[in-house]
């Protein structure tokens, strides 16, 4: 791969501050515009952007294939596990006010991890599929 100085100063420089926006709008999500689809998309733009501009091999020893797959089945159990608790708890499948004894701090819970297991998912899926057209 040929060294493009400023192309690799430049992605050095934005690729944390996209990482960090996708933080900001998964934890954000709840309050206003954004989530964990939104998030998980941002975080894995910044993460593609980091292979296309150093390398898809790079990208692969920062992210092993065999962690973005734990990752995506962590994100969808995590969704899961959140919406089985509150079974647990007496609610139905996804009743964020059980899994508290206060219902609106149990809905923001809820609401928390539910967006972070979709946000890991939706970034795990996005790096998988990137694996995949760069085999």
């Amino acid at each position: 791969m040929r060294h493009h100085h400023v192309l690799h100063v430049v992605a050095k420089m934005t690729i944390p501050l996209i990482l960090v926006f996708a933080l900001y709008v998964q934890f954000h999500g709840d309050f206003g515009p954004g989530g964990g689809f939104q998030a998980g998309v941002i975080f894995a733009a910044g993460l593609i952007l980091y292979g296309l501009v150093f390398g898809a091999d790079r990208l692969r020893r920062a992210v092993p294939a065999g962690l973005a797959g734990t990752l995506a089945a962590a994100g969808v159990l995590l969704y899961a596990g959140v919406g089985v608790a509150g079974m647990l708890l007496g609610g139905a499948f996804l009743d964020y006010g059980v899994l508290l004894p206060d219902p609106m701090a149990g809905q923001h819970l809820g609401i928390l991890l539910i967006e972070f297991g979709v946000g890991v998912t939706v970034a795990a899926v996005m790096v998988s599929l990137f694996y995949c057209f760069t085999a």
